[in-house]
């Protein structure tokens, strides 16, 4: 058995051409991971948690801090076959036995070697012994395999050898391995190469091939005379850190938005040895919107737009991340400076050429541009949305004739020459253009907005026509997608039917905020009109039938999974079974949950449950009792409390106070309780029980109110 095993550190890296630079981090952290995971199972890794991923534009390393020679041995005990089977009479193996062993690879193993346990069925022999552990130089071919083959990459691509005969597929073409255990070579192979002590540094500033002496040296000397920063995450840090210092020193910021932080890793990605210069350009620019400069600047020129830290306002300078240190940097600053110009003078043409021609005017163009062959064109469907939205803002207290101009235009920007450019500024350019046009507020701020995803703030009578158009172009495009049979599956949203229900959802609950909807009372505007006003604005026959109601599941249930994050899911199933307006379902679940943790909800929701099932068996029941025919005092008492509580839990339900009516309710108790251990609802006499069931009837329809309380239920 092997003692005082040799602990060393392990570095192994593969060096590649530039990889692509979205999916760099996670490249590097999946290559570590599988190289960790693999030698921790074989019992290589001194200290199971170590490990240090490295991810450059060039290269994918670990390092691993403790790692074994040699796993130590191991005891086994292999399971063979039954006593009865394995051995004959005299205690000899059998052929079966025999076949058995050479095929695990103990055909030295003889009866006496082999060990007998009673399974509580019968006796089974076992092979047991102790096995040498796995060997570095097998485990790690082992690791490096199983890493390589199980990197998330996005696109393969294949590449010939230098042998100039065979190829070999992976994500960039590959140049070195590198692979120590402390000083020495460990000798695997991969993608064509075998393992080495040389290295690459960065391509224009190293000195050449680097002879790495061992594993703890690999990083230093890489940084030292490679001129590589090889950790993303120090990589990154770097960079932040002097994009910070870089803004600071011009007065200016870099902005907090997302799109910051995505640039900000990309740019990582792209760099072995960052640094940052400050450029300029032009002020001329700043007429433009400042979103074409923005969204080019970072988009096409991976710079960071610089802004004025007091009002956000965009300034005429930005922050170069370079992959060169020079002494005089003023070259690549003003090569940087010369790239973008041109960039940000096709903006300025763009938006000049755009402003001759009114919004208005564009709405014509869409004509020529197909939405769907199945639904016309974008025309056809900008004056779908615009009645939809003509109907809909009178009943939330907005302008008709402004929410449908705001419908007219939404689409007209899509014509524009920047916004042909740079797609992602849909909306945004549009309510420059009506801006420009002398368009009112309302409908510019509609245009802006409507690509937003959410909305997260409470509705204002200055968003209210946004609003509209938002919950006007999300119906059209749930009713009209799902009607032609796009509805989403499992893997593909291809036309973001479930942002759309989402985005609905939420602006449901923003008008609420806002008071344009009150949870306490219903409302024309209902998300079950809306949908049916958007399926009557399409031709007929164009969409399936059961649309309406299809997609009225799809955003209900869409609403259930919001809600699960929040709330209890046995009270949001017992609002949603009722499908209430979409307005006033956080109010009910809430007020379900307080109902849930009264002493005479769960007897309720049990007896609730009976009722709905005794209910669903009678079939058709006579819509009211009579009292002359309740005999027992159980049921006449349960008829006075139906009575007595109706009017009060119904006048609750109405004002909106969801959690007293479910309150008044629980007074209910006692009466239910002794009507099912007294009566017996399915009597002989038809009649009888006819009536009985009316009387449950009765009650059932005061219970379910605010919520199916039989979804409490145990």
């Amino acid at each position: 058995m092997s003692t005082n095993p040799d602990i060393r550190p392990l570095i192994i890296e593969l060096v590649t051409e530039e990889l692509p630079p979205k999916a760099l981090n996670a490249l590097g952290q999946a290559f570590a991971e599988g190289i960790r995971k693999t030698l921790g199972a074989l019992g290589l890794l001194a200290d199971a948690g170590d490990g240090v991923a490295y991810a450059t534009p060039r290269r994918l390393a670990v390092r691993l801090d403790a790692v074994l020679g040699q796993a130590p041995d191991q005891a086994y005990a292999e399971k063979l076959m039954p006593a009865a089977i394995g051995l004959d009479a005299a205690g000899a193996p059998t052929p079966a036995l025999l076949k058995k062993l050479q095929a695990k690879g103990l055909g030295h193993l003889g009866a006496a070697d082999l060990a007998r346990r009673h399974d509580g069925k019968q006796e089974v022999l076992y092979a047991e012994g102790t096995a040498p552990g796995a060997r570095l130089a097998d485990g790690l071919q082992q690791a490096l395999d199983y890493a390589i083959t199980h990197l998330p990459i996005p696109k393969v691509m294949q590449y010939q050898l230098a042998d100039g005969r065979s190829s070999v597929k992976f994500v960039r073409p590959a140049q070195r391995l590198l692979a120590l255990w402390g000083a020495d070579i460990v000798p695997v192979r991969a993608l064509g190469l075998e393992a080495g002590r040389l290295t690459l540094g960065h391509r224009f500033l190293d000195a050449g091939p680097l002879n790495i002496e061992s594993a703890g040296t690999w990083a230093d000397r890489l940084a030292a005379e490679g001129r590589v920063v090889p950790s993303f995450a120090e990589r990154r840090a770097l960079i932040a850190r002097q994009l910070a210092e870089a803004s600071a020193s011009v007065d200016a910021t870099i902005g907090q938005d997302p799109e910051v932080e995505a640039l900000l890793d990309e740019v990582t990605a792209l760099v072995e040895y960052p640094t940052v210069y400050v450029g300029a350009f032009e002020e001329a620019f700043l007429a433009v919107p400042p979103e074409c400069l923005i969204l080019t600047m970072r988009l096409n020129q991976k710079y960071f737009p610089l802004f004025d830290p007091a009002t956000g306002a965009l300034t005429h300078r930005f922050l170069i991340v370079s992959n060169m240190r020079p002494a005089d940097p003023a070259h690549i600053i003003q090569g940087n400076q010369r790239v973008v110009r041109p960039r940000l003078a096709d903006a300025q043409f763009f938006y000049q050429t755009d402003l001759k021609t009114p919004l208005a005017d564009r709405v014509a163009d869409l004509a020529d541009s197909v939405y769907h062959n199945k639904l016309g064109t974008q025309l056809q469907r900008t004056e779908r949305v615009r009645k939809v939205a003509r109907w809909l803002a009178p009943l939330l207290g907005g302008e008709p004739l402004v929410a449908a101009r705001a419908a007219m235009l939404a689409h007209a920007d899509l014509g524009t020459q920047m916004v042909g450019e740079f797609p992602e500024l849909q909306g945004v350019m549009g309510a420059y253009y009506a801006a420009r046009d002398g368009e009112p507020p309302e409908v510019v701020r509609a245009l802006r907005d409507q690509y937003r995803i959410r909305l997260d703030e409470p509705v204002t009578a200055a968003t209210l026509t946004a609003t509209v158009l938002f919950m006007a172009e999300r119906a059209e495009t749930l009713v009209g997608i799902w009607g032609i049979g796009l509805a989403p599956t499992g893997e593909r949203d291809p036309y973001g039917l479930r942002r759309a229900a989402l985005g609905l959802i939420s602006a449901y609950e923003q008008l609420t905020a806002g008071g344009q909807l009150q949870a306490s009372q219903d409302s024309p505007a209902r998300l079950s009109a809306l949908l049916e006003q958007a399926a009557d604005v399409f031709p007929p026959g164009t969409l399936a039938k059961g649309t309406v109601e299809a997609v009225l599941d799809f955003v209900y249930e869409r609403c259930r999974n919001q809600l699960a994050a929040d709330f209890d899911r046995s009270a949001i199933d017992a609002v949603l079974a009722l499908r209430p307006p979409l307005h006033q379902v956080a109010a009910r679940v809430q007020a379900c949950e307080r109902f849930a943790t009264l002493p005479e909800a769960e007897s309720l929701a049990a007896a609730n449950k009976r009722v709905s099932n005794l209910l669903k068996k009678a079939g058709d029941v006579q819509p009211a009792f009579d009292p002359a025919l309740l005999a027992e005092p159980a049921e006449r008492q349960l008829a006075d409390v139906i009575a007595r509580l109706e009017p009060q839990a119904t006048a609750q339900l109405q004002a909106g106070d969801f959690t007293a009516s479910l309150a008044t309710l629980a007074q209910a108790r006692g009466a239910v309780d002794a009507f099912f251990t007294d009566v017996m609802v399915m009597a002989e006499d038809p009649g009888v029980r006819s009536n009985r069931l009316a009387l449950l009837r009765s009650l059932h329809a005061l219970m379910n109110q605010v919520a199916d309380l039989s979804r409490l239920a145990r």
